[in-house]
């Protein structure tokens, strides 16, 4: 698994107006192939009406399934140029769709290639790109009367809590580096005088929003 990569937080959405032709750029996570050609469908489906649905994707953890579709556009003017940005973006596991509704105005192949691209771009800022990072999950488990004070210093810390779990005890999910677990279990301990019962869980991704470029 990669240390760290970077995809889409979710699904976005914009629109941009060139020459009166309309370029929508839809963009969503996908992790696997099928997920990919589905939503590629579905924003087919919700604009058969459109002159072209032009799409790109990239999959894996290597960028092992790359797949770019002009849609009747003239070749490489489109599929491609999109395909080139998520490349230059960095991210994984994403697949992006372009509708075009044609104007009227013939942009030739340079301002095709540059519309295209431009969606896409403006695309991935609406829909927002997170750093995954593989993080140990660390388990905290305390009795209520240190609830405040943990969850206090645990949200004012450099750590990210995953999830608060309420039972008879008190059990926080925090993400913390894999070599960062002994000072973790350190500053616990002391935080709580050694009343916190500390566990390593799973190695997981934890999301970090990205500010937009």
């Amino acid at each position: 698994m990669l240390q760290k990569y970077y995809t889409v937080k979710g699904y976005g959405e914009h629109e941009i107006v060139i020459e009166k032709s309309r370029f929508i750029c839809y963009v969503n996570r996908a992790e696997t192939e099928e997920e990919a050609v589905a939503f590629i469908q579905q924003i087919k489906k919700k604009h058969w009406d459109a002159t072209h649905n032009c799409s790109a994707y990239l999959i894996g953890e290597y960028d092992q399934i790359q797949k770019a579709n002009d849609d009747g556009e003239p070749s490489g003017t489109a599929g491609v140029p999109m395909l080139e940005v998520l490349k230059k973006k960095g991210v994984k596991d994403t697949v992006a769709v372009v509708t075009r509704y044609f104007g009227g105005i013939k942009l030739g192949a340079g301002g095709l290639v540059r519309a295209y691209s431009r969606a896409v771009s403006e695309g991935l800022n609406a829909a927002g790109i997170v750093e995954r990072r593989l993080m140990r999950v660390m388990q905290v488990t305390i009795d209520y009367s240190w609830l405040g004070k943990v969850e206090n210093e645990l949200r004012s810390s450099v750590y990210t809590i995953k999830n608060i779990n309420y039972a008879d005890r008190v059990t926080f999910d925090v993400f913390v580096p894999e070599d960062g677990q002994h000072p973790f279990n350190e500053w616990i301990t002391e935080l709580t005088n050694g009343r916190a019962e500390i566990r390593a869980g799973a190695m997981e991704y934890a999301e970090r929003l990205l500010p937009s470029s």
